[in-house]
């Protein structure tokens, strides 16, 4: 009997596997799955523990759903991705497999990994699939054929393709011979650290009943709501996307169910927007594989003249800055492994910005925190951040953590969850706490401001102008 087999990766879920609906198109084929482990190059890749506790949690839901249906999922563990093509010819050769059918990670590691795959399968049918994505790389390109490097027309591109043909969402292949008995858990062999399953989905059902939520009760209010943390207005699907348990056309669908006037700009259209500038960094790093490596978009700024402050940079890893929104946000990152995304763009600027810290510091920070990594989008923001990729707000465009605290947590009521010993300061002075303390002749169970923010935003402006004219 012919054999089908499906790698799984970043794509843990049944329903719109593209891959594994290839795999399970004829009823008389036979179907395994594989999972591969790779500790090393997860540790290389400064993978989060939390996402490593996402991803096992996922990981036993699929190995029981697949189960349901008939498919066993075989697991194995190797060092690295260079170890991966050995491992699977030594399947493919005891499971007698003919085709093999994977979903394709944009990534250069992944790229070269999967290229090494291919080249040790002479005899078998490989077969990759464009699944994390709406629309693959390479669909959507300017008049010259060649990938957008400004954000704007690249989503007004993206709306008209999506206009004239919306991409299918598979079903979950139908069960085959018969469920299999529950195999033993999965326990990957690498650190982890315990999430919150409220706020992210811990299994496939889930995911989707949080998708289905969210279009329903809060999208049409996700753009009033959005850019303050201290209310619950996204989605906080972004996990759930960043190991494959939804995919961006499931987010698609479910939200022109709901809010059809999405694609013409009406309710919904802002999330929408949140799912393109997705697609758009992906895009990017299949034709800019230099992103994956640490350098940034625009050369010059690569001649900025960081500063090597490992003190200042350790109290912005531990949100002891003094500047109260930043630190907030720091802690919400390092006690939930999550991060509101206005927050995101603020605590950036303010490392990179304020104490002209190297973005990539930053980049490597929060990837080792953040239970939704994902390597195209977080390094994206931080050059948007940085001002050194496509699309970046201008060098000398640089936030006041004090102002963006007092727009977008004006109460404090998101400041004071995260940092209980600022309790007593009354509302107005929240944002400056040191301010009010001393005319109060207080002392605070607070840092005072590693910075004074005038002199800061002089100094970066200077030594980007000179990292410009060098």
């Amino acid at each position: 009997m012919t054999t089908h087999l499906v790698w799984f990766r970043a794509d843990l879920r049944v329903h719109d596997n593209l891959a594994l609906a290839a795999a399970c198109r004829f009823p008389n084929v036979r179907v395994i799955a594989l999972f591969i482990a790779t500790p090393a190059q997860w540790q290389q890749h400064h993978m989060a523990p939390r996402q490593a506790a996402l991803l096992n949690a996922h990981l036993n839901a699929l190995q029981q759903a697949l189960a349901e249906k008939g498919i066993p999922l075989l697991y194995r563990e190797v060092d690295d991705f260079a170890a991966c093509a050995q491992a699977i010819a030594q399947i493919c050769a005891s499971e007698q497999v003919s085709h093999l059918f994977y979903n394709y990670q944009y990534e250069f590691n992944e790229r070269q990994r999967d290229a090494a795959v291919e080249k040790a399968l002479p005899n078998v049918s490989c077969q990759g699939f464009d699944d994390s994505v709406m629309l693959a790389p390479g669909s959507v390109m300017t008049g010259n054929r060649e990938m957008y490097k400004v954000f704007t027309p690249f989503k007004n591109a993206f709306l008209r393709r999506l206009k004239e043909e919306l991409p299918e969402c598979v079903a979950a292949p139908r069960a085959r011979e018969g469920a299999l008995p529950v195999a033993e858990p999965i326990a990957l062999n690498y650190p982890q650290q315990p999430f919150d399953e409220q706020l992210f989905p811990a299994d496939e059902k889930s995911a989707i009943a949080r998708l289905r939520h969210f279009c329903q009760q809060q999208a049409a209010e996700y753009e009033q709501q959005r850019d303050f943390p201290a209310i619950e207005g996204t989605s906080r699907l972004s996990a759930a996307l960043a190991i494959g348990a939804l995919s961006p056309r499931q987010c698609l669908h479910r939200l022109l169910a709901e809010q059809p006037q999405a694609l013409d700009g009406g309710s919904g259209a802002v999330w929408l927007n949140e799912l393109i500038w997705r697609e758009f960094y992906r895009h990017l790093m299949t034709f800019h594989p230099a992103l994956c490596k640490y350098k940034p978009f625009i050369p010059w700024t690569d001649k900025v003249q960081w500063q090597e402050n490992q003190q200042q940079l350790e109290a912005w890893q531990k949100g002891s800055t003094g500047f109260p929104i930043v630190d907030a946000a720091m802690r919400q990152l390092n006690s939930t492994g999550w991060m509101h995304n206005r927050l995101r763009m603020i605590a950036a600027s303010f490392l990179v910005k304020d104490l002209l810290i190297d973005w990539r510091c930053g980049e490597r920070y929060f990837i080792s925190q953040l239970i939704d990594g994902d390597l195209a989008a977080n390094n994206g923001g931080w050059q948007w951040a940085a001002s050194t990729g496509t699309d970046a707000a201008p060098y000398f465009r640089i936030f006041n953590p004090t102002t963006q605290g007092e727009r977008f947590d004006a109460s404090g009521a998101f400041i004071r969850r995260w940092l209980p010993e600022l309790q007593a300061v009354p509302e107005k002075h929240l944002h400056q706490p040191w301010a009010w303390a001393d005319k109060q002749g207080l002392r605070l169970d607070y840092p005072r401001p590693i910075v004074d923010h005038k002199q800061a935003r002089a100094a970066t402006l200077a030594a980007y102008e000179a990292a410009r004219k060098a």
